[in-house]
């Protein structure tokens, strides 16, 4: 039986915000694109190239950047090395000059009001998420290619190669949580001794530690940069950053000039359950707005849902004792497996399971890795993602404007405190008197998804999205 293989640098990937499908994906796409002209040899007669936007990243594709994500990838620029500062400054000289640096190389004429074009009542049958790059060679032939952005960054072109993203064969094959359950029993490793050993199918086991600390540092830098940034995100909500003023107000006179100096100054200010419940806010809400920003992100396992891991790891590493590479890469490990349970077995989409594919996810991913990092047996462990994901069964995607602003930057401060809490739970009870498991979390998380109402899946057609008086400028 043929199954899919996913690494930790699958889920856990480094982008520029706000949305892993909506820009991140369509972004990987353009590039995806780029590649395979070239390897068939035809990059170099390309006349004229349009691109086509379907269903839900045509309705919510300029809050999230869509079109931007696009002409940033058709130009060849890597989403984990570009300069965010220089986002607008490209996109203006490609909108002034009506020319596109195609892959950095060729020059066409390129018009994107005119060739972006957002479909707005049409939706392709494989995934909401569908584009077609439409392409003039210069003999007069033509070329319609699709792509799929099916959550979290991934793409694909067929549904046969979304079936398989990788032909690596795993020592531990894991499809469900019954299976990981049985490769702990059988060796007696941990849930993050067995995932690094399939880890090694791909890469030693420094390589994938140092890919891993690289992950943490992105995160790491992004809740820095987060929380001593002011102002007004963008888009057109006006919605005032938070976590600058919360980190102002909870660090009162603390003197620091980096993040390390920054962590010990918020471990002097004590154990206080409402200090630390502020703290774990305070990490998420500068995630996601940096993501709301256009900043660099991790996905985790989207962009959305971003901010609850780092939110959850940091409250590991500072309130405790977590502050060890070793812990950081185990936690990191064993919330990468959760998320591969999902993707396998659910979604991790947005526009395919509303909310509680990202958000959901997202807690049942940190809580899991909190638990065993503080000594959770597997049984406990699983659990915890169970809890996790059980209470947020249902959730909509309903983004007001169609921006990961509200209420999805708060949703991850939710997620995050769900997640420590369904830790502890797990912690403190019997996971054999559990009644509920994690296979069948994800099973009706799915059934959930197929039966929820379009509206609530990332097209901003209903729930907060159309109850909220806004008025938006014209894009």
């Amino acid at each position: 039986m043929s199954y899919e293989s996913i690494s930790v640098f699958d889920i856990f990937k480094i982008g520029i915000g706000p949305s892993s499908s909506h820009t991140l994906g369509p972004w990987r796409a353009s590039l995806l694109f780029i590649a395979n002209q070239k390897k068939q040899g035809r990059f170099d007669a390309i006349k004229k190239i349009s691109v086509l936007l379907y269903g839900s990243l045509a309705k919510t594709g300029i809050g999230h950047g869509t079109d931007i994500a696009v002409l940033l990838g058709l130009c060849g620029e890597n989403p984990v090395t570009f300069d965010v500062e220089k986002i607008d400054s490209t996109i203006a000289a490609i909108n002034e000059t009506q020319e596109l640096k195609l892959n950095g190389e060729r020059v066409l004429h390129f018009n994107p009001k005119a060739e972006v074009v957002f479909l707005m009542e049409e939706s392709l049958p494989f995934h909401p998420n569908g584009m077609t790059f439409l392409v003039e060679y210069e003999n007069g032939e033509t070329l319609a290619d699709t792509y799929y952005s099916i959550g979290g960054g991934f793409v694909v072109k067929e549904e046969k190669e979304s079936l398989n993203l990788s032909t690596v064969q795993l020592p531990f094959p894991i499809d469900k949580s019954s299976d990981i359950l049985h490769w702990c029993m059988k060796t007696g490793f941990s849930i993050a001794e067995v995932v690094m050993e399939n880890e090694l199918a791909w890469r030693s086991e420094a390589e994938t530690k140092q890919g891993i600390l690289a992950i943490w540092n992105v995160m790491k830098a992004c809740i820095f940069r987060g929380a001593h940034r002011e102002g007004i995100l963008p888009g057109g909500l006006k919605v005032s950053r938070r976590a600058a003023a919360l980190n102002k107000k909870l660090i009162k006179d603390g003197s620091y000039t980096n993040y390390d100096e920054w962590i010990a100054c918020i471990q002097q200010g004590g154990m206080q359950f409402q200090y630390i419940l502020d703290w774990v806010s305070c990490f998420a809400l500068a995630v996601n707005e940096e993501n709301a920003s256009f900043s660099r992100v991790v996905t985790a396992p989207t962009n959305g849902a971003a901010g609850v891991i780092p939110a959850v790891l940091s409250y590991y590493i500072i309130f405790c004792n977590g502050n060890e590479d070793e812990k950081i890469i185990r936690f990191l490990l064993v919330a990468s497996e959760i998320g591969c349970l999902f993707k396998k077995g659910a979604t991790i989409s947005a526009a395919m399971g509303g909310c509680q594919a990202e958000i959901g996810v997202s807690s049942a991913m940190a809580a899991a890795a909190l638990c065993e990092a503080l000594g959770g047996t597997p049984n406990q462990t699983l659990q915890a993602a169970e809890i996790a994901m059980e209470h947020h069964l249902g959730l909509t995607c309903d983004p007001v404007g169609g921006l990961v602003q509200i209420p999805c930057i708060e949703r991850n401060t939710m997620g995050a405190i769900k997640a420590i809490t369904a830790a502890q739970l797990a912690l403190q009870g019997n996971p054999f008197d559990a009644k509920v498991s994690l296979d069948n979390v994800v099973k009706t998380m799915w059934q959930t998804a197929q039966d929820m109402n379009h509206k609530y899946k990332e097209t901003s057609d209903g729930g907060l999205a159309i109850n909220i008086p806004i008025s938006l400028p014209e894009c």
